[in-house]
């Protein structure tokens, strides 16, 4: 398979990236295609659809062989799932799939057309295979059962960040970090609210702790 864009996101890092997609829909990010994919022609009609499925590389999580069975970060990470039960990105092929919302194309000198996408689980930088128009006729299935995810479809945290601390941070980017944080970047089993965690988001870092249902972030500064 040949890479045919990359995604432009507010993360330089796989630490803190949603889960899943649609989960954050504030976030906007942008695809920019290899230069032997820049051709008008090949995005004729796709205006026409609100979402679109991105299949891409798990590029930051390649490793040596694979295991059947994973442990699922929601499920604490100490019980194991087989590995097609999951959507880990430990997988045979590191092949990613992801419902993006399309906010619009638009025409550039330099990268010819772009793809303004909101609702990305990717980190900046991630290959994308291909592109594919959602059809709510025939991928879309309310009511189908989620198996051991659904105990966690409506996990949110209640996220504080101080007045002090968010007002050096672009407001126009502080609802999609609230809404990434309430989603619990940690790792499930990690539950020391003395323990400080970090990771990079929009050109600032970002430090929180957690303590029950509660995020604090302690330090927002930016990236050297």
């Amino acid at each position: 398979m040949e890479v045919i864009a990359y995604i432009e996101s507010d993360f330089p890092e796989k630490f803190g990236v949603p889960r899943q997609s649609g989960m954050v829909n504030s976030l906007v990010s942008k695809i920019v295609f290899v230069p032997e994919y820049r051709d008008d022609s090949s995005l004729r009609g796709l205006e026409g659809f609100e979402y679109i499925w991105l299949i891409w590389d798990f590029s930051l999580s390649h490793k040596e062989g694979w295991s059947p069975t994973v442990r699922p970060p929601r499920l604490g990470g100490n019980k194991r799932m087989g590995v097609f039960a999951t959507r880990s990105p430990n997988r045979p092929n590191p092949i990613g799939l992801s419902s993006v919302k399309l906010l619009k194309i638009e025409k550039t000198e330099k990268e010819g057309s772009v793809i303004y996408v909101s609702g990305a689980d990717l980190a900046n930088g991630t290959p994308i295979y291909d592109i594919k128009p959602y059809l709510p006729m025939s991928d879309s299935h309310p009511g189908a059962r989620a198996g051991f995810a659904k105990d966690y479809e409506d996990y949110r945290l209640t996220v504080d960040i101080p007045y002090a601390i968010a007002k050096g941070f672009p407001k126009e980017k502080l609802t999609s970090l609230i809404e990434v944080l309430s989603l619990d970047p940690r790792p499930s089993y990690h539950s020391d609210a003395e323990r400080e965690y970090g990771f990079s988001f929009s050109g600032y870092n970002i430090k929180f702790k957690v303590c029950e249902e509660t995020l604090c972030v302690t330090e927002i500064t930016p990236c050297e």
